[in-house]
């Protein structure tokens, strides 16, 4: 098998205090959970995780499996907007791997086998006031396998599957149910069992691990099998608290758990993934000697950078309640033959360099505004670049789910200027703030998606983190 070449995590800025939604039954909780933004769905999440990861390399990724129990759409394959949107070769395979929370585990087990793009993304609720809206959180993970330069290698596996009843969701509905904790707790114990049994057959040395983690829904079997591997192994248990930090972010949360046990590895340590989803699924990596060198910024470093908002406000994001409407016509939907026209700009944000004079443009140009010379460029992307504003305008009439509305032109550091949306936009902004081009949903009519390229204020340390 192949090992881990790059890795990335990706966590909302926005964060839902825990009382606030307790509140709506009468009840209290502590602690926080990470909620996407009005214009973030589980594709734009799994873009935003994995085009840090491609950056540089995506002539080298040889598939791509997206993962997530909340997909955008049914019929059609999401995982090819997720594709274009990082311009990656179109002579790859892109796979949806099913609304279930087990497809997380299997996105990392397959991209495995061919040096593929693992992309793991969700977004988590439940019932008004429940505990699924409580505990939930939303993320995205995306790992990079390959042969070349591994900062982790995978060196066993092994998976139990059986069919009882733990967690259920009707297609199409928004909240779960769930049969009582102590029965899923047994029977995810059992799995637990037979996948150290099955490891230990394989030649692993079970007390060589260094450190594990338990990823799981049903929070009585996530601690009852990390006390058992804990037992068995002896080793320390990593990633237990992401989920008060953030909550649980179900097809994701194998993602981050295997990132959070990366970026604490030292050289040489023995890393347990252990994922608890209608059967039980593990894999083993070696830490390389290199590993201090190529991981970049922490997970765990991503979670202080929270925007606390409101439940209502969630709740309007969410569409569980129904906001006031524009008041105005609806847009028209978008159209498919455009939008295929203009995929590469749409959807990946390419445009063109002048082989005259070398001038930037977005869109691809007939004609160098330049030096007019005609027809002769080579594509360029900006995707992953910054970007500075050159002009802005505060429009507090247009209607968004997150008013005012903020336009801007936009300089990329790598030349040419894009006139786009600002969202994420929390504080006053000036002239020559950086920017960062951001994948997100413009809106929606008749089901159709129209996915559209935004610029977000610059918050990381430095945006060419891998970690």
């Amino acid at each position: 098998m192949t090992g881990i070449v790059r890795y990335h995590c990706y966590i909302p800025q926005y964060r839902l205090r825990r009382s606030e939604i307790a509140a709506a039954l009468g009840a209290d909780a502590s602690g926080e959970r990470s909620v996407a933004g009005y214009d973030e769905d589980t594709t734009t999440l799994g873009v935003a995780a994995a085009l840090p990861v491609v950056r540089g390399r995506a002539e080298s990724v040889g598939s791509l499996w997206f993962a997530t129990s909340d997909p955008v759409y049914a019929d059609k394959t999401n995982a090819t907007t997720v594709h274009a949107a990082l311009d990656l070769p179109p002579d790859i395979t892109a796979v949806d791997l099913g609304a279930n929370l087990r497809s997380g585990i299997t996105a990392l087990l397959t991209a495995a086998r061919d040096g593929g793009l693992a992309v793991l993304a969700d977004r988590r609720g439940g019932p008004v006031g429940g505990a699924d809206e409580r505990g939930g959180g939303d993320a995205s993970a995306a790992y990079l396998f390959g042969d070349d330069g591994t900062l982790a290698d995978l060196t066993h596996t092994a998976s139990a599957t059986a069919e009882f009843i733990d967690r259920w969701r009707a297609p199409g509905s928004d909240d779960a149910h769930t049969w009582e904790e102590r029965f899923g707790e047994q029977r995810y114990a059992e799995l637990a069992d037979q996948l150290l049994i099955a490891l230990a057959k394989q030649g692993l040395d079970l007390d060589g691990i260094d450190r594990f983690a338990v990823a799981g829904l049903n929070p009585r079997a996530v601690r009852t099998v990390g006390a058992a591997v804990r037992r068995t192994t002896g080793a320390r248990q990593q990633g237990a608290d992401l989920a008060d930090a953030v909550g649980n972010t179900g097809t994701a949360h194998p993602g981050l758990l295997l990132a959070d046990l990366l970026d604490a590895a030292e050289p040489g340590e023995l890393l347990l993934l252990v994922s608890l989803a209608d059967g039980a699924d593990a894999i083993v990596l070696r830490a390389a000697d290199t590993i201090a060198e190529l991981r970049g910024r922490p997970v765990r470093d991503r979670i202080g950078d929270g925007v606390t908002i409101t439940y209502p406000q969630y709740l309007l994001w969410r569409r569980r309640v129904e906001g006031e409407r524009p008041r105005r016509p609806e847009p028209d939907r978008p159209s498919a033959p455009y939008a295929w026209r203009n995929r590469r700009y749409k959807l990946s944000l390419s445009g063109g360099r002048c082989r005259a004079c070398g001038a930037v443009q977005y869109p691809l140009p007939t004609v160098c505004y330049r030096c007019r010379h005609t027809g002769a460029f080579d594509p360029v992307s900006a995707g992953g670049d910054t970007a500075r504003i050159v002009t802005f305008t505060v429009d507090r009439l247009a209607f968004s789910p997150s008013p005012p509305l903020v336009s801007a032109v936009v300089a990329f550091a790598g030349g040419g200027r894009l006139q786009c949306e600002l969202t994420d936009v929390h504080r006053p902004i000036e002239v020559g703030d950086e920017v960062v081009p951001t994948f997100r949903r413009g809106g929606t009519v008749d089901g159709i998606h129209n996915y559209v390229w935004k610029s977000r204020p610059h918050r990381d340390p430095s945006p060419d983190d891998e970690s």
